[in-house]
């Protein structure tokens, strides 16, 4: 299904009834978000979407956005409104947390609860004293490659997985998963390369302009919230999560052991029942 808000079209999909309470999964391909992980989380009306400059959402230029963060959080609000949702139990995971929180701060009417997976309280570039930054050897490892020739399938796929490999922890990574996300992701991109990258890696998140901050603002959030990290997260580090966990009101954190960026397989055991349980109409 495609909807126009804020200018531009986003590619939703939905599972569950239209009855069940609502559900926003915010991450950069909808894929982000497995369609067997979508289909565990029954009762809940889950509602999974490509931001723009990604699948098969509007692209312009990925490597010169014309617009904000702001933006991306008015985008997901509109797409609520125009999907009449009502209050909405919204989950961010990575870069799509920044767009969670800022939701939570800034529409905290469409905000039921709030789930914040792999993420930090602070924007991309150089993080706050107490926080943890990207791990630097896995940071060389992940970008220090040659890059895949982004019109080529089989290129993708392999430097993808590569990648899935780095950054899910010791627990996490599934070959046979890595490999059939990253074709998925890469059918559905646009047939530039431009937009097959961001895709898969999102928008250049660093030329965004994402102020003002937002973390001196996180005790403003009076949604239900749950923060899921892994203990072995190399991009945003377990450090982030605590923090979030420690700045948000009443905030749980549920900690991934072994586990790295993201939600794998490995982590649905635990990840889907906290996460029913956290949306409970009887919470």
């Amino acid at each position: 299904m495609q909807f126009k808000v804020n200018g531009v079209e986003l590619c939703v999909e939905t599972f569950g009834e239209r009855d069940d309470p609502p559900m926003l999964l915010v991450g950069i391909s909808m894929l982000s978000w497995p369609d067997e992980l979508c289909a565990a989380l029954a009762g809940r009306f889950v509602v999974r979407y490509d931001l723009r400059d990604a699948g098969q959402s509007t692209v312009v230029d990925p490597d010169a956005p014309n617009y904000n963060l702001r933006d991306l959080v008015t985008d997901a609000s509109e797409l609520m409104k125009v999907m009449d949702l009502g209050p909405t139990h919204v989950v961010g995971v990575g870069v799509g947390g920044f767009i969670a929180q800022l939701l939570a701060l800034d529409h905290p009417g469409q905000v039921a609860s709030l789930t914040l997976v792999s993420t930090r309280p602070v924007a991309p570039g150089p993080v706050d004293p107490d926080l943890t930054d990207h791990h630097p050897e896995t940071m060389k490892q992940l970008f220090g490659r040659p890059a895949p020739d982004w019109t080529d399938r089989d290129s993708v796929v392999d430097y993808m997985t590569e990648s899935a490999r780095l950054m899910v922890g010791s627990r996490g990574f599934d070959e046979q998963d890595a490999r059939a996300t990253a074709g998925s992701i890469f059918d559905r991109a646009g047939q530039s390369a431009k937009a097959r990258r961001a895709s898969h890696l999102g928008t250049m998140f660093a030329a965004i302009d994402c102020r003002p901050r937002w973390r001196e603002r996180l005790g403003e959030i009076s949604a239900p919230t749950l923060v899921v990290h892994g203990d072995e997260d190399p991009f945003f580090p377990y450090q982030n999560g605590k923090a979030l966990a420690a700045e948000i009101p009443n905030a749980t954190l549920l900690t991934l052991p072994g586990i790295g960026q993201g939600l794998s397989r490995a982590t649905w055991p635990t990840a889907v029942p906290a996460l029913l349980r956290h949306t409970s109409p009887d919470r």
